[in-house]
């Protein structure tokens, strides 16, 4: 059935109230408007974030809008594009990015920072452009987590909040990189600016952790200690670059 320019019925993940289980409800997903692109979800990750925004709001965290829905470890399809899009088109593999890139603003154009402004008040607030979001449930809008939302089958993300990949992609993997895999590729490569010869050490082994061994395999480190207490992450972290491990509890 063709979807494009009409309201998708689909199942969502929303958190209706801080601290409280997700309840898997049927949303509704309005078409993208202007320079806005509507995403099949395919694959989504969970980030630490997610949890955090669930459980610390109002605690560690100042309040926030609620009912959301969360998640921005995505990747997906093009469903649709709204008005004015030229980045991408309908069925291109695409990943939605926490951070957008309008490749105009001051922030852009600098070398030392990629916070691009474009949109950013608006998204933080869990709104996009217009200061709505495209997903209703039960007639109430329900918030975009950081102008996202993986945590439903479908989505509307600004335009300058997604970038199209390889379309051979294994999306149940490349989802990854929305978050964890650049957050610690880069605290390697840009924020640490490792050194080629220098001697690293990397502590804890998920997701952000692996990524930034391989950003210090990348930038030529030659010693690449992974340190972790689970002993099952020896051998990962040495396909993924590391020289040594170490286990601090033996």
């Amino acid at each position: 059935m063709e979807t494009e320019g009409k309201v998708i019925k689909c199942k969502a993940a929303v958190a209706w109230e801080p601290g409280k289980l997700f309840s898997i409800e049927e949303v509704e997903v309005a078409p993208p408007k202007a320079h806005e692109v509507r995403i099949k979800i395919i694959a989504s990750g969970v980030c630490h974030t997610d949890w955090t925004f669930l459980h610390e709001v109002g605690k560690t965290m100042n309040p926030q809008p609620f009912p959301v829905i969360l998640g921005h470890e995505g990747a997906g399809v093009v469903e649709s594009v709204g008005p004015g899009v030229t980045k991408m088109s309908k069925g291109d593999k695409v990943i939605p990015l926490v951070v957008p890139q309008c490749g105009q603003c001051e922030r852009c154009l600098n070398p030392k920072t990629n916070l691009c402004t474009k949109n950013w008040k608006k998204t933080q607030q869990c709104l996009l452009a217009d200061g709505t979001s495209r997903i209703t449930c039960k007639n109430q809008q329900i918030y975009q987590f950081i102008g996202i939302s993986t945590f439903s089958e479908y989505t509307v993300v600004p335009e300058d909040n997604v970038t199209k990949i390889h379309p051979d992609a294994p999306l149940d993997r490349v989802c990854l990189l929305g978050c964890g895999v650049s957050t610690g590729y880069g605290a390697a490569v840009n924020t640490g600016k490792v050194e080629s010869g220098s001697t690293c050490a990397v502590f804890g082994l998920g997701a952000v952790g692996l990524a930034a061994v391989m950003g210090c395999k990348a930038a030529g480190a030659s010693r690449i200690i992974a340190v972790d207490i689970n002993p099952d992450k020896s051998e990962i972290a040495k396909t993924f670059g590391a020289t040594e491990f170490v286990n601090p509890k033996h």
